[in-house]
């Protein structure tokens, strides 16, 4: 069975809470982005930029089985980590588990106090524009029923 949001946010808090200096957390988040899946070339765009950031950062989504598959990039290492802890967490989920998401993480693991203010604000724009994406889905099909 897939594992909930919370379960998934417990998960992060725990292995946040395995190191011990921030440093050492960082590295751990730029890790994170070097897993992240092959972003396609063609989608490095303005259609798909999120605006707010001051990296570049890419999202595209798909759907599949009512669940939404985002993909994302970054040129910087850090928010590229940075996104993949959101995907981990909200990635092919469905839309009101998205839009409702609280992602209580970033504030228990400290991790938005120990951003700067134009990377925690790069990051507020990255959940909102997967959070746009979800209550797009979601408009979508509502219209269609």
């Amino acid at each position: 069975m897939d594992k909930t949001i919370n379960e998934i946010e417990n998960e992060i808090i725990d292995e946040f809470n395995f190191f011990e200096s921030w440093q050492d957390k960082y590295e751990y988040i730029i890790e994170l982005g070097k897993k992240l899946t092959n972003f396609p070339d063609e989608c490095r765009n303005n259609e798909y930029k999120v605006k707010g950031c001051q990296s570049s950062v890419w999202i595209v989504t798909n759907e599949q089985s009512n669940k939404i598959i985002f993909k994302a990039d970054s040129d910087s290492t850090l928010v590229k980590g940075l996104i993949a802890l959101l995907l981990r967490v909200l990635n092919n989920r469905g839309a009101d588990e998205i839009i409702n998401a609280k992602l209580d993480f970033l504030d228990i693991t400290g991790l938005k106090q120990h951003l700067a203010q134009t990377r925690a604000n790069g990051l507020a724009a990255m959940i909102n524009k997967i959070k746009m994406y979800a209550i797009a889905y979601k408009t979508k099909h509502e219209s269609v029923n």
